[in-house]
């Protein structure tokens, strides 16, 4: 006889192992799942980086038809939109002028014909459909040769379409033309999800805690995802979208807030505790200008940084002109203050240039050495430098990618700031860490504002501050319109302003002529500027990424030594020239450049207290993405406003580039339409983490678990921002 002890034992056992399976449920590998198969798996896995049941049930419909409404084939109209129809197939024929195969039959529902055309699975298809039975078809809507017709419909016979509804809202999925031509389409994709829902036994854990349940009024995970695939009605569908979205970004900002956590635990930075004679002397005696209130903010907010005996990773944004190399100056003197080095990381040698000018311009009378490394320093001066450097004799380094080498090597170095960053990579900034026992403070910089949601999801784990205002005395830059036909007013206008003393910039988009598009190219406009302003008359500079570094810099300085009155450019000159007396910004084929591009180039003038102007030259015919991105930077110069709609245009994947878009690849949060959600989410996130800081609390288990499963794949990359 077993005992009670022994059945007790395995009963516990066997209860134990049903939990397991049933937790492990959602992580079988797609394979096994009925209607896929070896060949349909490889091909979920390849396109759609669907590898188990959970990938599958988190592939979510981008939208949804009302499948109760159904169209007659005598009331369509020309709208290219996806229809449902019940009728019957009449006929079926072959194609026979065509060198693909094409399957074409009629449809009929008693009020109408349209056409039904098959490129692909052409013998299923006339093996599977029968003639006079009643089916319902879904697809979308052409026109062409004044006929309807409907491409690769999915059909359902009408009998078992009326079984299997279940649900008034039929998700769509996208799809691929591979997984199209294995007959992977929305009908299998609700039969397979559907299939995963019937054997799942409720097997879906919670990942929030109940207070953030209950004080969002959520609906069950199970729910959640149930009605994003098979909505019953419209509110559930929105119940659904509502925790779904909200976990996704809920979870991303947990990451983020617990980086920035670990970083100031983990990476120890330098106790810059003092400022010290080289600050207050800069500050009471070369500082000849008030600071704004943003600046003053911004510094309270590095200093802070520098006493936390933490590493600081903070993002500084201002718009063009608002004076980030100011706080930038102030910050590295902090650094000297208390016997560490300072480096200027910039992305161009202008741009280089132009910092260790400004730099050592405004520190004349004070005792300090400031050195500029570039791809064009000389052997003789690097070896100079180098020694100097690891001597502890520079005590601020402005350069270009040229510091990031292995040969450059520090005595002490504690500030290193880059200027522009969305130039630079990851690898490339991580090499920055390398260069002490103890990675330096890190500044980032950037003049090309970033929308506030998209900085909270892509910068999250950064410290923000935000250069919100103008210096005093400078006045907005005036942006308007042009078309090709009011050239010879503009050309006017231009010569108004070189008789009072001013200078021009005339920025083209492209170098050489290209056959492929009809847009002014450099040379070509050069040529014509040459001849509206003759060289008896006028100096004429031109600057162009192709020219040596040496013939750049003469021509930028015959310009800002005004003996040249008009600079011909590409868009070199789109970071960091600093010339006050430029006063007007000519842009040609302004419909071709972004508006980050545009809101930069327009940055180059209104640096002086005069009047100062941007004319955006265009076509007479222009997309309606670029009137609006016209309007826009004739309606405001607010950079971050700029940003916004830049955003709604581009999406935030193109604004952030290849390199850093893949991080925006959310399954159905969008930072554009959700941003409310977003800040919801990321508040919540900050109190739980105040009030839990380790997750240790029983009632937050399940968001603990959850969040060391994302999160277990962590790598040191994700502490360099």
């Amino acid at each position: 006889m077993i005992s009670d002890f022994v059945k007790v034992f395995y009963l516990i056992k066997l209860i134990n192992y049903i939990s397991v399976v049933k937790q492990n449920y959602l992580f079988t590998p797609i394979d096994y799942l009925k209607g896929v198969g070896p060949n349909r798996a490889d091909l979920l896995k390849s396109e759609l980086k669907i590898f188990t049941y959970e990938d599958l049930l988190n592939f979510f419909p981008f939208r949804y038809i009302d499948r109760t409404k159904y169209h007659k084939i005598s009331d369509l109209e020309n709208t290219n939109s996806y229809v449902q129809i019940i009728g019957k197939f009449i006929d079926f024929r072959h194609s026979d002028n065509s060198k693909n195969k094409r399957l074409i039959s009629l449809f009929s529902d008693d009020n109408g014909e349209i056409e039904i055309i098959w490129f692909r699975g052409i013998k299923w298809i006339e093996k599977s459909i029968k003639i006079n039975l009643k089916y319902v078809i879904y697809g979308k809507l052409n026109w062409f040769n004044k006929k309807f017709s409907i491409i690769h419909p999915e059909i359902e016979l009408l009998e078992k379409h009326n079984k299997s509804l279940k649900n008034n809202l039929l998700p769509i999925y996208s799809s691929t033309e591979s997984l199209l031509s294995k007959g992977i389409n929305n009908k299998l994709f609700t039969d397979l999800i559907f299939n995963i829902f019937d054997k799942s036994d409720n097997s879906f854990k919670e990942n929030l805690n109940r207070r953030i349940n209950e004080k969002h009024n959520f609906i069950s995970k199970y729910e959640a995802l149930y009605n994003i695939h098979f909505p019953k009605n419209q509110k559930l569908l929105s119940q659904a979208q509502f925790r779904l979205k909200y976990e996704e970004f809920f979870f991303i900002q947990l990451q983020f807030l617990f980086k920035n956590i670990i970083n100031k635990n983990k990476f120890k930075g330098f106790n810059f505790s003092k400022v010290g004679s080289f600050f207050n002397s800069f500050y009471h005696n070369n500082l000849d200008f008030e600071l704004t209130n943003a600046q003053k903010i911004v510094i309270k907010e590095i200093r802070k940084d520098f006493s936390s005996n933490a590493q600081m990773n903070r993002l500084l944004q201002g718009d063009v002109g608002s004076g980030k190399t100011i706080v930038a100056l102030l910050s590295c003197l902090i650094a000297i203050d208390n016997s560490y080095q300072s480096s200027i990381i910039a992305p161009t040698e202008i741009l280089a240039q132009q910092h260790y000018n400004s730099i050592t311009n405004s520190l004349i009378g004070i005792n300090l050495k400031v050195k500029i490394l570039t791809g064009s320093t000389t052997k003789k001066q690097r070896d100079i430098l180098f020694k100097e450097l690891r001597n502890g004799e520079i005590n601020i380094l402005i350069g270009t990618h040229a510091i990031l080498e292995d040969k450059v090597v520090f005595k002490n170095l504690g500030l290193a700031i880059i200027d522009e960053q969305h130039r630079f990579g990851v690898a490339q900034r991580s090499k920055l860490w390398k260069k002490n026992t103890t990675p330096p403070h890190i500044l980032v910089m950037t003049a090309t504002p970033i929308p506030r949601t998209l900085a909270m999801s892509v910068y999250g784990d950064l410290d923000i501050s935000i250069i919100n205002e103008l210096p005093p005395g400078r006045k907005p830059i005036k942006t308007v319109h042009r078309t090709d036909r009011k050239r010879l007013q503009v050309f006017k206008f231009l010569k108004d302003e070189i008789k009072k003393g001013r200078q021009i910039y005339i920025v083209y988009p492209l170098i050489e002529e290209s056959k492929k598009m009809d847009y002014k190219d450099l040379m070509d406009g050069y040529e014509s500027v040459e001849r509206e302003f003759p060289k008896d008359k006028y100096q004429i500079s031109i600057l162009h990424g192709r020219m040596k570094t040496e013939d750049k810099t003469y021509e930028m300085n015959r310009f800002k030594n005004g003996e040249t009155q008009i600079m011909v450019s590409t868009t070199v000159i789109e970071v960091g020239v600093n010339i006050p007396n430029a006063s007007v910004m000519i842009v040609e084929s302004a419909e071709r450049f972004g508006l980050s591009q545009l809101h930069q180039l327009r940055g180059r003038v209104g640096r002086g207290s005069k009047n100062s102007f941007c004319i955006l030259m265009t076509k007479e015919r222009i997309s309606n993405d670029a009137k609006t991105r016209i309007k826009t930077m004739t309606n405001t110069n607010d950079g971050f406003k700029i940003a916004e709609v830049d955003m709604n245009l581009r999406g935030p994947g193109n604004i952030l580039g290849t390199q850093q878009s893949g991080l925006l690849n959310f399954k159905i949060a969008d930072l554009i339409k959700d941003k409310e959600i977003l800040d919801i989410a990321r508040e919540d996130a900050k109190i739980l983490i105040e009030k839990d800081p380790q997750l240790k609390h029983i009632d937050n288990k399940e968001i603990k678990e959850e969040y060391s499963r994302i999160n277990k794949n962590s790598i040191l990359w994700k502490h360099i921002s």
